[in-house]
């Protein structure tokens, strides 16, 4: 099933002509999710038609107001247009009081349910599970308090060889022993599950991370993720402003995903003085070459 991430915004701080502040959607098999909802989201999920009423979770990074503005007028929206299903948001301690503060001040009356699950973690840890995905968060080093996330397949059963089922003649039994991925054994002899099987896929998995320092953990966390979108506000030029708020250069960007192993790294949460992302990505190729830079609108295959 494919797992698509498109990107709503790309930018930092304040929006800009041509780039929206921090947004993603990610449908992962089939569970529409936003993450981050900076000032303008809703504009931009209109403007790349992706239909927000089939939004199930919203996660938050952190408080900072690129990151989280737009969740009022997208929720209100959401309501105005008579939306019923229950919408759960996960996010920093605080986030929910802002919220229902907010509505309640305005006198917003919902015509829907929301479900708050505070994240805080010091190490990875697991937020939220299905039968199908599991989410993962995991601390980053910011100003203010500020997690990523893992979103990730579980692991998918090996897809049978049907040429071999018919040779050995298994079962139903047999089969399903088999896509459990163990071994069948009988009393004339084990068939070795590789044998009847074309092996267990590689689960996909997408890293979200955010606003944060080098963080020395990270690459044990995100390891060998299918996507990787990391920020790179600055170049190595900026280091010392890089630095002062909390963020990462390129060139930071681009070791974590070398580190991580990761299959491809995507960069954003560009600073609006780069009047292109040129030198943001001839830096980060220095150490990764499998990368881009992420532009509004932008659909990205993460399987």
């Amino acid at each position: 099933m494919p797992i698509n991430l498109t990107i709503l915004g790309s930018g930092s701080a304040v929006p800009i002509l041509g780039r929206g502040v921090t947004s993603q959607h990610l449908n992962i098999n089939e569970r529409r999710i936003l993450i981050d909802c900076g000032e303008g989201t809703q504009l931009q999920l209109r403007r790349f038609k992706v239909k927000f009423q089939r939004i199930q979770y919203i996660f938050i990074s952190h408080l900072h107001g690129d990151h989280f503005l737009g969740i009022f007028g997208l929720i209100s929206s959401m309501s105005l247009l008579g939306r019923t299903n229950k919408l759960r948001i996960f996010g920093p301690d605080g986030l929910e009081e802002i919220v229902r503060h907010q509505f309640k001040l305005s006198q917003v009356y919902l015509s829907f349910d929301l479900e708050f699950t505070v994240v805080s973690c010091k190490e990875k840890e697991l937020v939220f599970e299905d039968n199908s995905i599991e989410i993962y968060a995991f601390p980053l080093k910011h100003r203010v308090k500020c997690h990523g996330f893992l979103f990730q397949e579980k692991p998918r059963p090996p897809k049978m060889n049907k040429d071999k089922i018919k040779e050995y003649g298994l079962s139903l039994e047999e089969i399903l022993t088999a896509r459990r991925g163990e071994d069948v054994v009988r009393e004339d002899g084990t068939i070795l599950n590789a044998e009847v099987t074309h092996g267990i896929e590689k689960s996909a998995s997408y890293a979200y991370c955010t606003d944060t320092r080098f963080v020395a953990k990270l690459p044990e966390w995100i390891e060998e993720a299918s996507l990787l979108y990391h920020e790179a506000t600055f170049t190595k030029a900026h280091t010392d402003r890089a630095k002062a708020t909390g963020h990462s250069t390129a060139e930071d960007a681009a070791n974590i995903a070398k580190l991580a192993k990761v299959d491809r790294l995507i960069l954003g949460h560009f600073s609006s003085r780069y009047k292109d992302t040129k030198s943001i990505l001839d830096e980060a190729k220095v150490a990764f070459d499998k990368v881009t830079c992420v532009e509004d609108g932008d659909v990205y295959l993460v399987n």
